[in-house]
């Protein structure tokens, strides 16, 4: 079983494999909205839960980024202002993965805007805690 220390880590590279990948689907049109939100909804899930974890701070299997902010704030953890707004993401993980319309509840832009802004916090929480943490192109040990 993975230390909170290693599971940190992997979060936190698994953040930043999704916010690539919303990265580079962004120009795509044919690449809906729905997908870009999915993959900036779980990179910005696995950032908050990997600060969670390098904290030691205990978290549900859940895709709700609105109760992921809860546990943060009820554990002194402070997540930057650009991320109030983030709970936007949740329905991407799960109900509109499978609806047939997509209600366009936030834009592509500011999806993927709210992912690089969560794996970066993740990161710079991660370091200043003492871990070593690669960079986007490195694999973590």
């Amino acid at each position: 079983m993975a230390s909170q220390r290693d599971l940190a880590k992997q979060l936190l590279q698994r953040a930043c494999d999704d916010e690539a990948a919303a990265k580079a689907m962004l120009p795509i049109e044919a690449v809906t909205d729905a997908i870009v939100g999915m993959l900036a909804q779980q990179g910005v899930e696995k950032s908050i839960k990997a600060v969670l974890a390098g904290r030691g701070v205990d978290f549900p299997f859940t895709h709700d980024i609105g109760g992921l902010v809860g546990i943060c704030n009820n554990s002194g953890v402070s997540l930057p202002d650009d991320l109030r707004d983030v709970d936007q993401l949740t329905p991407y993980a799960g109900a509109l993965r499978y609806d047939a319309d997509d209600p366009k509840l936030v834009d592509r832009e500011m999806a993927l805007g709210w992912a690089t802004t969560a794996v970066t916090w993740a990161r710079a929480q991660l370091e200043a805690a003492g871990e070593p943490v690669a960079a986007d192109d490195e694999a973590v040990d």
